[in-house]
């Protein structure tokens, strides 16, 4: 048995924030101008052979049940199970401003034992929002991203078969009550919360406009008074606004991906006056048992002996390295570079610096 005290070794990646003007539409989400969630229950048909079994997913059963009865097909009392359907979940997003008639995405899901949606058919499946309210219907030839190959012994899946999409699969039935060229004041929610951001983003909105429209409430609100822009419409004033370039402020982060070893750090992260040190401990240890018989015809019974070799070692680091005052991004890898370190052992150096108090920057681990 072998105990490894290390770490893998992984890509690193760096990624210094550019000091460039970005467009207002980028930064903000304009008050009202959103998109809604959009979820429906459905059947699938046409698959082949890899629908569910009725007896592990009943409410296939009753669905496709459903189907035939309102299509005037009574089938109360009949055993049928077949394993060209499945029940699936349809998920779309109404976006901002839709209107009857127009066409969006949908995505479907199996919610059975369904080994695969691939070919199948979506029947007429309603799309309700959370108010309960039908806002679209969806239907049409389901595609999917993944395959399956499987015999008696063996079975190979590649992608996810058992989900797939419809391009323009739902067609919009009701519109979403919004008036947008009724608001007299429009609010601008910033995606990163900035107290630098925000401001800047009023003064160069005033800025264009030559009077103040707009006020900063928060670090991450704005509320623009559309009467004062002397526009026609809000809509004028959204489309004049968006296209205004800012330069935005972020927060120093150190942004770590324990799964796959990624490190992001932004070019603002500074490092405080440290000396870090990094090494490896092994320990192995091997089970090599003996076993004891008796002599041939005599008396007794075989025993088994226990042997165990224990070794640890410890590897020799580089020694320690010293990361000046005020280091920056450039200056922080060239120092962890220098300790001839993998990007997982940077992970926990880091987070022992920021423990030690000496990374100024936002830390955040996923």
């Amino acid at each position: 048995m072998r105990f490894l005290f290390g770490l893998l070794i992984l890509v690193f990646t760096t990624h210094a924030a550019i000091a460039s003007s970005i467009r207002i539409k980028d930064l903000v989400e304009f008050d009202g101008v959103r998109g809604n969630d959009l979820v429906g229950y459905g059947l699938v048909v046409g698959l082949d052979g890899t629908g569910d079994g009725l007896r592990n997913a009943p409410f296939t059963e009753d669905i496709m049940t459903n189907i035939l009865e309102r299509l005037g097909v009574n089938v109360t009392g009949e055993q049928f199970r077949p394993k060209n359907v499945a029940a699936v979940f349809v998920t779309a997003t109404l976006p901002p401003f839709a209107r009857a008639g127009s066409q969006i995405d949908v995505t479907v899901s199996a919610i059975g034992d369904a080994k695969s949606l691939l070919g199948g058919t979506l029947i007429m499946t309603p799309l309700n929002a959370a108010d309960g309210e039908i806002y679209a219907v969806s239907q049409g030839t389901i595609i999917a991203g993944g395959a399956v190959a499987e015999g008696d012994g063996a079975r190979v899946t590649q992608g996810v078969p058992t989900a797939g999409v419809i391009p323009s699969g739902a067609r919009v039935e009701r519109e979403i009550d919004f008036q947008l060229s009724s608001l007299a004041d429009m609010r601008l929610a910033l995606r990163d919360a900035d107290f630098t951001t925000a401001a800047r983003i009023e003064t160069a909105i005033n800025a264009n406009f030559g009077r103040r429209v707009a006020t900063m409430l928060d670090s991450g609100t704005i509320s623009l008074d559309v009467e004062r822009t002397g526009m026609r419409s809000v809509a004028h004033a959204l489309g004049r606004i968006e296209n205004i370039e800012v330069k935005p402020e972020r927060k120093a982060r150190v942004v770590v991906d324990q799964r796959s070893g990624t490190i992001v750090m932004g070019s603002d992260v500074r490092i405080s006056h440290v000396a870090v040190s990094q090494g490896n401990l092994t320990l192995r240890i091997q089970e090599q048992p003996i076993a004891i018989q008796p002599n041939p015809f005599a008396e007794g019974e075989t025993v088994v002996v226990p042997r165990t070799t224990v070794d640890i070692q410890d590897e020799e680091g580089p020694g320690l390295a010293e990361i000046p005052d005020g280091a920056s991004l450039s200056e922080v890898i060239g120092g962890l570079n220098a300790l001839g370190v993998a990007p997982r052992d940077m992970i926990d150096i880091l987070k022992s610096i920021k423990a030690a108090g000496a990374l100024h920057a936002e830390f955040i681990v996923r």
